[in-house]
């Protein structure tokens, strides 16, 4: 069975997962759209996050040759990083915060001469992505390039490297104090928050339907 997967089928998985939320949500990046990819539905599924992440691991073999280590940012890229890494055969390691800053912790190392990749879940406004290449460059090794399930800002957030992604969307994102008059219609709700259960939202529900466009593979 081949590893390939189109756009349109990565984001199938997402629905299948109901993972595709639409709504009103306050990203972790402080930006309010229609739409939120919950990965954490999709990752709760290993079979699913095995082809997810298999997929990805073949796109970036492509694009960047053999790959020695997978870096992710903690928290939210940790289980696709150490997928991606396993279908690599890879080693998969990640940073975390440390004084406001992304750092290695843990004991992790990169030994000089290994080729990094640095794989995200979902790429919104680039902001973590840039972060963790920075503290990844302050190490030894060579980081080759990014990359991740779904890239949300249409391929248009810098992150400072080459990326590949399963799936390329462009999902609007406002700041508070420049929604558009339907989306600051309905209660926004901070994903993962407690109020989330009780949130009107849902695969499918008219909030945001029109949001979504169609799905390109590619960075």
């Amino acid at each position: 069975m081949t590893a390939t997967l189109t756009a349109e089928e990565a984001l199938d998985e997402f629905r299948a997962a109901g993972a595709l939320l639409e709504g009103h949500f306050i990203l972790s990046s402080g930006l309010h759209s229609a739409v939120f990819l919950q990965k954490m539905f999709v990752f709760q599924d290993p079979a699913r996050t095995e082809r997810l992440c298999r997929a990805l691991a073949e796109k970036a073999r492509e694009a960047f040759g053999p790959i020695d280590i997978v870096a992710s940012p903690a928290v939210g890229g940790i289980v696709p990083g150490y997928e991606t890494a396993r279908q690599l055969g890879a080693k998969a390691i990640f940073v975390e915060r440390e004084d406001g800053r992304f750092r290695l912790r843990r004991g992790f190392t990169i030994p000089p001469g290994a080729r990094v990749l640095m794989v995200e879940d979902i790429i919104t406004t680039g902001l973590s992505s840039r972060e963790t290449l920075e503290a990844l460059a302050e190490h030894p090794g060579t980081i080759v390039g990014a990359a991740c399930l779904i890239d949300r800002s249409g391929g248009k957030a810098e992150i400072g490297a080459r990326r590949v992604a399963l799936a390329t969307l462009g999902i609007p994102a406002y700041p508070a104090d420049a929604l558009p008059p339907e989306l600051a219609a309905i209660p926004a709700v901070k994903p993962g928050s407690r109020a989330l259960a009780g949130a009107a939202y849902g695969p499918g529900s008219a909030a945001g339907s029109s949001s979504l466009s169609s799905p390109s593979q590619g960075s």
